[in-house]
């Protein structure tokens, strides 16, 4: 995904930023969009970039704050709370909780960071009645977030929200909805050190199940380097190909096609990195149908060549 660089407008400078307190007071921060004037309802947003800092690390004590990377800098990031001590190498889709009410902790950014998006889901998206999941509310208590980690699925969820909130779109309100039940489906399913004692949980109406979508997820990754049509992905959802499409992007917030197409890029990249495979070899294992394809969509995607990324990340390993 490309982030937009340019400054916000006049009036969206001057709008209210959501929970300003809890970050923005306290480090170089420049905000890019915001979700203040968007009339959302599920969630509230903001994409910003931070400089070099050491900020406090809050949570309003109705929500719970979901931080993801969206373009992945390579800064050092440590977290730091009673009992908590996370370092780690930021890459594109990092992902960071913080549960209701913490308000006694720091985050020491060693570099500047160009994408970061935060996301506040309130505490009364996990109601039935608000999103189709029935858990019990000591369940959200139980939510994992001592450490930063990767889920694809939460970063093309958070990559969808960064998108809305630099295009608006003339039905954005309702894929935000839509996203915003995703996440509170993939926080309890996912990272719930109570999940396997709670009752099965769902996904939007009209999207794909828990099950189904995690069978389809491991799918497409077990088959970035193969055949990957939309029959084969709904195959693996046993649906229609016709349903499964739908139901797709219901549950992810992007079509299979953007999707796999995005994960065959971070693919490319892995490969580049490791350096013992040829541009050829890479192109067409991973469905292209040659290498100047190949480079032409990824000097598109990330603004190199193939050769120039691997120059200068094939040695250390990070993207």
């Amino acid at each position: 995904m490309e982030v937009q660089r340019e400054q916000p407008t006049t009036a969206g400078r001057n709008a209210p930023w959501p929970y300003y307190d809890f970050w923005g007071k306290h480090g170089p921060v420049n905000l890019l969009s915001t979700s203040t004037d968007r009339g959302w309802s599920g969630l509230s947003a903001q994409l910003c970039s931070v400089g070099k800092a050491v900020v406090p690390w809050r949570t309003p004590q109705s929500e719970i704050r979901i931080c993801i990377d969206v373009l992945g800098n390579n800064s050092f990031i440590a977290r730091r709370a009673p009992g908590i001590e996370s370092r780690i190498v930021v890459r594109r889709g990092i992902v960071w909780l913080s549960p209701p009410g913490l308000q006694d902790g720091s985050v020491d950014i060693a570099e500047d960071m160009s994408g970061v998006l935060h996301i506040y889901l309130p505490l009364s998206h996990f109601s039935p009645g608000n999103c189709d999941i029935d858990v019990d509310a000591s369940v959200i208590g139980s939510l994992s977030y001592e450490s930063a980690f990767e889920d694809p699925l939460l970063a093309e969820i958070g990559c969808a929200i960064a998108s809305e909130l630099q295009s608006q779109t003339s039905a954005g309100s309702l894929l935000i909805e839509g996203l915003a039940s995703c996440l509170a489906a993939r926080l309890i399913q996912k990272y719930s050190r109570e999940s396997t004692s709670q009752p099965m949980i769902s996904l939007p109406r009209g999207a794909l199940d828990r099950r189904r979508l995690q069978r389809v997820l491991e799918y497409i990754e077990a088959n970035l380097e193969g055949d990957l049509n939309l029959d084969l992905m709904a195959s693996a959802a046993c649906l229609s190909r016709y349903h499964f499409a739908r139901a797709f992007r219901q549950a992810v917030g992007q079509s299979p096609h953007r999707y796999v197409s995005a994960r065959r890029l971070d693919r490319a990249k892995a490969l580049l990195m490791q350096g013992d495979r040829s541009l050829v070899d890479i192109a067409l294992a991973l469905s292209f149908s040659d290498q100047a394809s190949f480079t032409r969509a990824f000097r598109q995607a990330t603004g190199q060549a193939p050769g120039q990324f691997r120059q200068v990340f094939g040695s250390t390993g990070r993207p």
